[in-house]
């Protein structure tokens, strides 16, 4: 039962990871619906609760990647498909919340969840849309094709 409690609370994180934002062509449905911040809250409460699980008050890295097996076990692997590209997400997501800290609190995983958002919203008005989605996209893109390729060693 709790792994379908953790399956369901990492596809909401899905929701709120900035990685939506990049994924090739946005993906679809659920993916690109307009977003309030105080969804996003929300979202954010609610999986750190279902992470949360010793119930300490505090995520660690070692949980949240327990939590990322679990989802990664119940979508069939990483083999492919949506559950592997969101699986590859919620990786993404978990190295930026836990790259300068070992664990979070609630106060802590909130504050990320909303900069991420904050970010998002273009122009600031608390929606997150697929038009801004979009235009993140799009200077993600153009940034990537403007940076250089490193120079390869002779």
């Amino acid at each position: 039962m709790k792994l379908v409690f953790v399956t369901i609370a990492l596809g909401a994180a899905v929701v709120a990871a900035p990685a939506v934002a990049q994924a090739p062509g946005g993906g679809a449905g659920w993916a690109q619906r307009d977003q309030t911040r105080a969804e996003v809250q929300q979202r954010a409460d609610m999986l750190f609760q279902i992470l949360d699980a010793n119930h300490d008050g505090t995520v660690t890295r070692a949980e949240a990647e327990q939590a990322l097996t679990q989802f990664q076990a119940s979508q069939g692997g990483d083999g492919g498909g949506q559950g592997a590209g969101r699986g590859r997400m919620m990786q993404r997501m978990i190295e930026q919340t836990f790259a300068t800290a070992p664990s979070v609190t609630l106060q802590q995983f909130e504050a990320f969840a909303l900069a991420r958002f904050d970010a998002q919203d273009l122009n600031h008005d608390g929606v997150v849309t697929a038009a801004e989605r979009q235009q993140l996209r799009d200077q993600r893109a153009q940034a990537r094709s403007a940076t250089p390729a490193p120079a390869q060693p002779q």
